[in-house]
């Protein structure tokens, strides 16, 4: 499968949905474009359909998700939606302890999680 990205504001939340196989360009990109909406929005609410992500390779899976120290004062929130427990291990890697929560195959879980309480 070759790498896809797609990413659009829908209403106050950036979905974000990744297929195939991830390389560190498309991170790259995926940042870029993550930081500009969240920018435009006002907010960092964010969800991450990894859900037809094949397995990255370990420098994919180890490249940094770091991008808070981007955002300035705006904070994220993240939802990330997977499909197993090999991704649902990765994305807790690559997000680390910040405001993310993984959820395998609840959207609708994922998006009240994203509105509710999140103090923005």
């Amino acid at each position: 499968m070759t790498e896809q990205l797609w990413i659009e504001p829908v209403g106050d939340i950036v979905i974000v949905q990744l297929k195939g196989m991830v390389s560190r360009e498309i991170i790259d990109e995926c940042h870029k474009r993550i930081l500009r909406l969240t920018q435009e929005l006002g907010h960092g609410r964010v969800l991450l359909d990894l859900q037809e992500v094949e397995s990255p390779s370990v420098d994919v899976a180890t490249y940094p998700w770091n991008i808070e120290l981007q955002t300035g004062p705006l904070k994220l929130r993240r939802a990330v939606l997977v499909s197993n427990t090999r991704i649902a291990y990765l994305a807790r890697m690559a997000f680390g302890e910040n405001e993310v929560r993984v959820f395998y195959h609840n959207l609708d879980s994922a998006i009240r999680w994203l509105v509710e309480n999140d103090g923005q």
